[in-house]
């Protein structure tokens, strides 16, 4: 996967993507997945670096069913990550000079559609 990389946003140059096996998912849909977050973390956040990223599990994503019930669509796809933050403190939400581990990423979509990022966190 090749990526542009812009000044205005996080480092994804050396992020490891870690395969995690799925019976819900084909290794496309997480890739699609992945990709959606790459490219958000390379837009958006500014002064962190991404270091890993994988699909949460089977056991994970039907727990977060009502992400896509109340975002009107039919699929959850929760990822993990963790990541650095410098000592901006990225965009000052986050602690200076930190790694989150154990982020969560959750994305929704329709009929095997484009995801969408619908919110993150712990």
């Amino acid at each position: 996967m090749t990526l542009s990389l812009c000044a205005c946003g996080g480092n994804v140059k050396n992020v490891n993507v870690v395969d995690v096996e799925s019976e819900i998912y084909t290794s496309d849909d997480i890739n699609s997945a992945i990709e959606t977050i790459i490219k958000e973390f390379d837009k958006k956040w500014k002064g962190c670096t991404l270091k890993e990223i994988y699909y949460a599990g089977d056991e994970i994503s039907p727990n977060y069913q009502d992400w896509a019930d109340r975002n009107n669509a039919e699929e959850v796809i929760v990822l993990l990550s963790s990541f650095d933050v410098d000592s901006s403190g990225g965009d000052g939400a986050l602690n200076p000079n930190s790694t989150y581990t154990g982020w969560n990423w959750i994305l929704v979509r329709n009929n095997g559609g484009q995801w969408r990022h619908v919110d993150h966190g712990y």
